[in-house]
């Protein structure tokens, strides 16, 4: 019987400490829903070309749902690439995600879901660098990506990050991905099978992405 009490206070005490974490996003499209991030931003969702019709169907909200989170901050604008430089070679630094990375609250946990516009913009891929970055080196997704993960465990040392990273992008991309997580010692989420509408996760789409985050984070 004491035994059991004890296992049962244990057990709430891990689920009270479960729901006080705090997760951040620092995101593109994949990760928007209108009125869920910061005013300005250009939201994907929803969208006439897609089934998510509802915030709770968005992966963030099943896998916050799911482990019993919180939001802290989901920062995450349409379009958007990691590096500085945009669709059509355009100067994307005001709104790239290193112009983003200090403004995630006070995260336990956090979502760096991106690349994926640098794939699609053909972003100029750039060399590995892991230190005194330039504006010119920031144009480019190698060194653009190492300058944001330094930045987020840096500003961030209590914090958990986790990369996470679409199907379907090419291999330049998945493999720079890759090697500067690898080299910073964050975990890589690489995505599989996601249904897609429009080129964005549909309803099932976000099911899968919340399901593989479950069973890649143990």
């Amino acid at each position: 019987m004491k035994r059991s009490f004890v296992l049962t206070i244990l057990l709430v005490m891990t689920l009270m400490v479960c729901a006080q974490k705090r997760v951040s996003i620092l995101g593109d499209s994949y990760s928007t829903f209108a009125g869920k991030n910061p005013e300005g931003y250009a939201p994907f969702y929803p969208n006439d070309k897609n089934d998510v019709v509802d915030a709770s169907q968005t992966w963030w909200s099943l896998y916050i749902q799911a482990k019993g989170y919180q939001m802290e901050q989901n920062n995450s604008w349409g379009g958007t690439t990691i590096c500085n430089t945009g669709y059509g070679g355009m100067d994307a630094t005001k709104m790239s995600f290193l112009s983003r990375v200090k403004m995630l609250g006070n995260p336990d946990i956090i979502f760096l879901f991106g690349g994926t516009n640098d794939a699609w913009a053909n972003s100029p891929i750039g060399e590995y660098k892991y230190a005194d970055w330039t504006e010119a080196d920031l144009k480019a997704y190698r060194p653009a990506l190492a300058s944001l993960l330094e930045q987020l465990q840096s500003t961030y040392p209590d914090a958990k990050v986790y990369a996470i990273l679409n199907s379907e992008l090419k291999e330049e991309i998945n493999e720079s991905t890759r090697e500067i997580c690898a080299h910073y010692n964050v975990q890589l989420i690489e995505l599989r099978d996601i249904e897609k509408q429009n080129g964005h996760p549909s309803i099932k789409g976000m099911q899968a992405i919340s399901e593989q985050l479950q069973e890649a984070i143990k």
